[in-house]
C-alpha cells in the first residue's frame, strides 16, 4: 500500500509515519529530506523541484508498499495518483505551535535564541508556521492542504484533533482494510 500523510508542520505527520510504518513493516520516506538541501544548520536551501521528484522516485519506484510523510502541494503532480490511502492531519494552532517550539528547542537548544542568525531563523519558522490557519496566507496551508486532499483520487481520511499515536494508528488500520476490499 501505497499512503500519503500531511498536515501542518506540528501535526504529527512524522510521528505518525514513522509508528505505522513500523506497524505495517513498510519504509517511510519524509517530504523534508527531499525538499531541503542537507546543510548546517538544516532547513536552509532548497532542492531543485526536478530533483526532489526524481530523487523520491528513485526511492519509492522500486517499492510496492511505503509511506511518505510531508506536503507535496506545491510540487506532488508527479506521484499524487500513486497513493492508495492519503491522510489529512490537523490540530487547533494553540497545541500545534506549542509543540512547533518545544520541537524547536529539543532539535537544537539554547542555539536559537544565543545566536542572533538561527534566533532569526526560528522566529521566521514560528510565524510561517503560525499562519497555517489563515486562508489567506499563500504558503503551506490548511485551505491549500484541504484543496490539495480533494484532488486526490486516492481513499481519504481526515484525523482532526489532539489523538494519541495508538488512536491514530488504529483510524489508519480501519482505513487501510476498506481499501483492501
Amino acid at each position: 500500500m501505497k499512503i500519503h500523510i500531511f498536515g501542518a508542520s506540528g501535526s504529527g505527520v512524522t510521528t505518525l509515519g514513522k509508528a505505522l510504518a513500523e506497524k505495517l513493516k513498510v519504509p517511510y520516506f519524509d517530504t523534508d529530506d527531499y525538499y531541503w538541501k542537507k546543510t548546517d544548520p538544516p532547513f536552509t536551501q532548497k532542492e531543485a523541484i526536478p530533483d526532489r521528484q526524481a530523487n523520491i522516485l528513485k526511492d519509492t519506484a522500486p517499492l510496492n508498499d511505503w509511506i511518505l510523510g510531508g506536503s507535496l502541494v506545491s510540487w506532488g503532480e508527479f506521484i499524487k495518483d500513486t497513493f492508495e490511502l492519503a491522510i489529512f492531519l490537523y490540530l487547533p494552532a494553540e497545541i500545534r505551535m506549542e509543540r512547533l517550539k518545544k520541537r524547536e528547542y529539543e532539535r537544537y537548544g539554547n542555539i536559537i535564541f544565543d545566536d542572533p542568525i538561527r534566533h532569526q531563523q526560528y522566529l521566521d519558522f514560528i510565524a510561517w508556521a503560525s499562519r497555517y490557519d489563515d486562508d489567506t496566507f499563500e504558503g503551506r496551508s490548511k485551505k491549500i492542504h484541504l484543496n490539495w486532499y480533494d484532488t486526490l483520487k486516492s481513499q481519504k481520511i481526515k484525523i482532526v484533533g489532539d489523538l494519541t499515536t495508538v488512536e491514530r494508528i488504529e483510524m489508519v488500520l480501519r482505513a487501510v482494510e476498506n481499501c483492501d476490499k
